[in-house]
């Protein structure tokens, strides 16, 4: 069987999640695969066995255990935030010659980094994106009146890199914006203010099956908070439901922006692209890109893919298969 280094942990406040969703791919591919478990902190990467710790001669990215070397044949990452889902891992599985199941370096990079994503599908004309502007931590001090000419609120103020809506805030009074905008900072430097556009959410999966882009079944996300913040993500606090009750031409208008997307941006792997339906003008406006989206038994693409009427051990196996030859 193929040596399969399933890569978890990372560098961010996403660490639990990560763990949790390489959980739910090593339990569907344990029986296909010889898979180890990799995690990675900054402190040290690491496979556990029986407990013990055994390091990764990251030279190689090899293990040795019982005087034994072994070499990985794959990587399936599964590392959400950095360095996963930033192209750093990517660049360095690179440089090894092992392949991965995820966007390749540059991808990952520009679809982690909010303000140059939305600059660069602005640009594809085929969906809307906010408006929205970005400061820099350096920039301070920063004025109220200067960030209210280029935004109207309410906005959202999001780290321009990051995931799982840590730090994300939804401002509708003038005098929280600051306050919230430091906040953000204790994620990143930089940080995407954003306008906020009143309307339903939606999320779709993408893939390649068979060779050609996929589209995935849609998923109306319905939270139970303010917005689909960490609470409604991983606290039960929203609904997705799949399919989406949309009629056929919206769910084929989502579908079809989704492959584009996928597309233009030299996607591969399983994505995850969202959405806001503008309740007003029912146009569709672009939120972000997720490169490794959430694998546990409750996230949003192993919902779309049973809705398919497949399961997630077809999901894992398909992007192995593709990248191991």
């Amino acid at each position: 069987m193929k040596n399969i280094a399933l890569v978890c942990g990372g560098y961010s406040g996403e660490y639990v999640i990560s763990i949790e969703s390489a959980q739910q791919v090593y339990e569907n591919l344990k029986d296909e695969y010889n898979i180890y478990k990799i995690i990675i902190t900054k402190d040290k990467w690491y496979y556990e066995d029986n407990k013990e710790k055994i390091n990764i001669d990251k030279n190689d990215f090899s293990l040795t255990i019982d005087g034994k070397k072994i070499l990985f044949d794959a990587a399936f990452i599964i590392v959400h935030g950095t360095p996963g889902e930033n192209g750093l891992l990517q660049g360095y599985f690179d440089m090894l010659s092992i392949p991965y199941n995820t966007c390749d370096a540059l991808t990952s990079a520009v679809t982690f980094d909010k303000i140059i994503c939305n600059a660069v599908v602005k640009q594809m004309g085929i969906v809307k994106v906010a408006n929205n502007t970005c400061v820099y931590q350096n920039d301070k001090p920063l004025k109220e009146e200067d960030i209210l000419s280029k935004v109207s609120l309410p906005v959202f103020i999001k780290p321009s890199q990051g995931g799982s809506s840590l730090g994300t805030f939804k401002v509708t009074n003038r005098e929280d914006l600051l306050e919230k905008i430091d906040k953000a900072f204790e994620i990143h430097e930089k940080v995407i203010i954003e306008e906020y556009i009143k309307g339903r959410e939606f999320s779709c999966g993408v893939m390649k099956i068979d060779n050609k882009i996929t589209a995935l079944p849609v998923a109306e996300i319905c939270p139970k908070t303010d917005f689909f913040d960490w609470q409604a993500k991983y606290k039960g606090l929203s609904d997705e439901i799949v399919p989406a009750p949309i009629d056929k031409a919206t769910t084929q208008l989502i579908q079809t922006t989704t492959e584009k997307i996928y597309k233009n941006l030299n996607c591969k792997g399983v994505c995850r692209i969202d959405y806001i339906l503008n309740s007003d003008t029912n146009e569709l406006y672009f939120l972000e890109v997720n490169t490794t989206p959430g694998q546990s038994k409750e996230s949003i693409v192993p919902k779309q893919v049973r809705c398919m009427g497949k399961d997630v051990k077809w999901l894992y196996k398909t992007q192995l298969e593709d990248i191991i030859k």
